[in-house]
């Protein structure tokens, strides 16, 4: 089952002859032949050397492998410059990317390369032992692996049964043509794995249309705000995560910007090392680094008199994360809102004219509905789930009709599972996601709206707030924090009680050194649970 896509001229957004991501890639490379195009570990390629060395490893796999167009390869590497080259000349080829987060278990692996059907697999050296702890119970035909500094001495690497880059580009020293099968806009070109936050991780299957449609919806909500070919965006966010791959890896791309990869952003010392050099205008990031960038003594001491927009998405942005971030860079943040199945944005803000607060308003051709328990709409000003129907919204679940089916309404709207309620000016507010409600005596309790209280205070870094079983109430409010100076617990009450109703202030607050986050930094709070 794939979901019924809204009426779409091609021509309203994508431009006529533009009918795969692999177009809008090649067309780009010519555009800003000679501009600087990514950065990583101090080394720079141009979009000409992107697009020789993407040629070259897309030739590699339709010549020197079984690969045929339509088959499933999983590109498993950290923010590396051979991440991009792998994505576009995987696409070039007409293959399928199945995003890979580096840090996933054999385990998790092994579900992901045989749900998907993936038959080739890009990978770095260091994570090999995981893969070979499940080959045998793969269908991985294809291996290709590359160590952190190979693009810089482009030595082979010694001891493997597997080509590595520095062989492929060996044995493709120039670029032949490359065979492209007839493509339609309508085709998977993406399988972008959920989090399996609720049950198995799906693959949201994204098509050509949906990922070339968001990105070029993001740059008309972006509008002037981005000048071509002048634009450096750091990109701290792994690019197998669909925020940093359509928005940094796609869109900002389009626009001849130079990307600089952050391969380690939890390291704070050497990121802000890495920003030094760069005069950047863009920033892409998520609420928790934003809060510790801004802790960084050396960070507040960069000239950021280029910065011109912040996109935060992926999580909540909290009011004060927001403030700091301004208070400190001197630039406001943009917040957005999407999903792996929307690939990703639904809503931006219009930079520069912030509702904060709020995830902006829909992007063109866009339209969001706030659904009751029956997928009826509710009043506007009303909470109710968002659902959202557009040219960005999957096909539907990779081989999971079933799946498919529980997210759609009848009408062809895909359920989010996130709460919102529209405001008056039309902007969206994330009120939590569904699954993370919290029910106290029969009133409801958003996490969101008490970890923005308690984060406002003084004392506090960081909140998560998750429901625990009570025999009085169903549920009571607890609260996880960290500090940065001690705090009591009478202390944080009378703070809450400002701002809450009672029933909505934490019965406990318990202070611990860090809170467990995603790969990408969002607070889990399934596993405070």
């Amino acid at each position: 089952m794939h979901i019924s896509q809204p009426t779409f001229t091609k021509g309203n957004l994508i431009p006529s002859h533009i009918y795969s991501l692999a177009d809008y890639i090649e067309e780009t490379f010519e555009k800003y032949a000679q501009r600087p195009c990514y950065n990583a570990l101090g080394q720079t390629k141009t979009f000409a050397e992107m697009n020789d060395l993407s040629a070259r490893f897309a030739n590699y796999l339709q010549h020197h492998t079984d690969l045929k167009p339509g088959d499933r390869i999983a590109i498993q590497l950290p923010n590396l410059i051979q991440h991009p080259i792998a994505v576009y000349g995987a696409l070039r080829a007409g293959l399928i990317v199945v995003n890979t987060n580096p840090l996933y278990t054999p385990t998790e692996m092994q579900h992901q390369f045989n749900d998907s059907g993936t038959t080739a697999l890009v990978i770095l050296t260091d994570l090999l032992p995981k893969y070979e702890a499940i080959a045998g119970a793969v269908n991985i035909d294809t291996v290709i692996v590359t160590s952190a500094a190979q693009l810089l001495d482009n030595k082979e690497i010694s001891g493997l049964e597997y080509p590595c880059y520095a062989e492929i580009f060996a044995k493709v020293p120039t670029v032949l043509s490359i065979h492209r099968a007839s493509a339609s806009l309508e085709d998977p070109c993406i399988l972008q794995y959920t989090g399996g936050t609720t049950g198995v991780s799906k693959g949201a299957e994204l098509s050509h249309k949906n990922v070339l449609a968001n990105s070029i919806q993001t740059l008309n909500r972006l509008g002037t705000r981005l000048i071509d070919g002048e634009e450096v965006v750091i990109c701290p966010l792994p690019l197998y995560h669909i925020y940093a791959f359509t928005v940094c890896m796609m869109t900002f791309f389009a626009k001849g910007a130079l990307n600089v990869l952050i391969p380690n952003p939890r390291d704070m010392d050497g990121f802000v090392e890495t920003l030094k050099p760069h005069k950047f205008t863009a920033f892409a990031g998520i609420n928790t680094l934003f809060m510790g960038l801004c802790h960084q003594p050396d960070f507040v001491k960069l000239d950021f008199s280029t910065l011109r927009l912040t996109m935060s998405g992926g999580t909540a942005l909290t009011q004060s994360a927001a403030q700091l971030w301004e208070k400190t860079t001197g630039c406001s943040v943009t917040e957005g809102y999407g999903l792996s199945e929307t690939a990703p944005v639904v809503a931006f803000n219009i930079p520069g004219k912030e509702v904060i607060g709020s995830v902006g308003l829909p992007l063109d051709q866009t339209d969001i509905q706030l659904l009751d328990t029956n997928d009826a709409p509710v009043v506007d000003g009303q909470e109710g789930q968002i659902a959202v129907k557009g040219p960005q919204v999957m096909r539907g679940y990779w081989q999971r009709d079933d799946e498919t089916a529980k997210v759609m309404t009848a009408n062809g709207y895909f359920k989010t599972g996130d709460v919102g309620v529209r405001l008056p000016d039309g902007c969206i507010k994330i009120v939590d996601r569904l699954k993370d409600l919290i029910i106290v005596s029969g009133f409801n309790v958003y996490p969101n709206e008490v970890e923005d209280v308690l984060s406002r205070h003084p004392n506090v870094l960081e909140a998560a707030v998750v429901g625990k079983p009570d025999e009085h109430s169903q549920e009571r409010v607890c609260a996880y924090i960290t500090v940065n100076a001690p705090v009591s617990d009478k202390e944080l009450s009378q703070h809450c009680r400002e701002f809450l109703t009672p029933y909505k202030v934490p019965k406990e607050f318990n202070v611990i050194d860090e809170l467990p986050k995603s790969t990408v930094g969002k607070i889990l709070r399934r596993a405070l649970r």
